[in-house]
């Protein structure tokens, strides 16, 4: 992801606790469940699949650690690379 999440921005809470990737317009949506690090990262994670993201401005607020949120990024700033385990 090239896009930090910036809570009320391209991020919000989500009263939905399962995991969906969809495409809506120019953006792609991801839901899933947010864990916060003191660092400053933040990973969504989305059906098992955890997608690290920087905090932009404004932060997420210390409740959202643990809740189910939705992430709106530009399609273009979506990047998937192949992994092999």
């Amino acid at each position: 992801m090239d896009d930090d999440i910036a809570w009320m921005v391209n991020a919000w809470p989500s009263a939905s606790g399962v995991s969906e990737l969809w495409e809506d317009g120019d953006r792609i949506v991801f839901r899933g469940q947010l864990s916060l690090f003191e660092d400053g990262g933040v990973v969504l994670d989305v059906g098992g699949t955890q997608i690290l993201f920087d905090l932009g401005d404004p932060p997420l607020p210390e409740d959202a650690d643990g809740s189910w949120g939705e992430v709106r990024v530009a399609r273009e700033d979506v990047t998937v690379w192949p992994v092999e385990v």
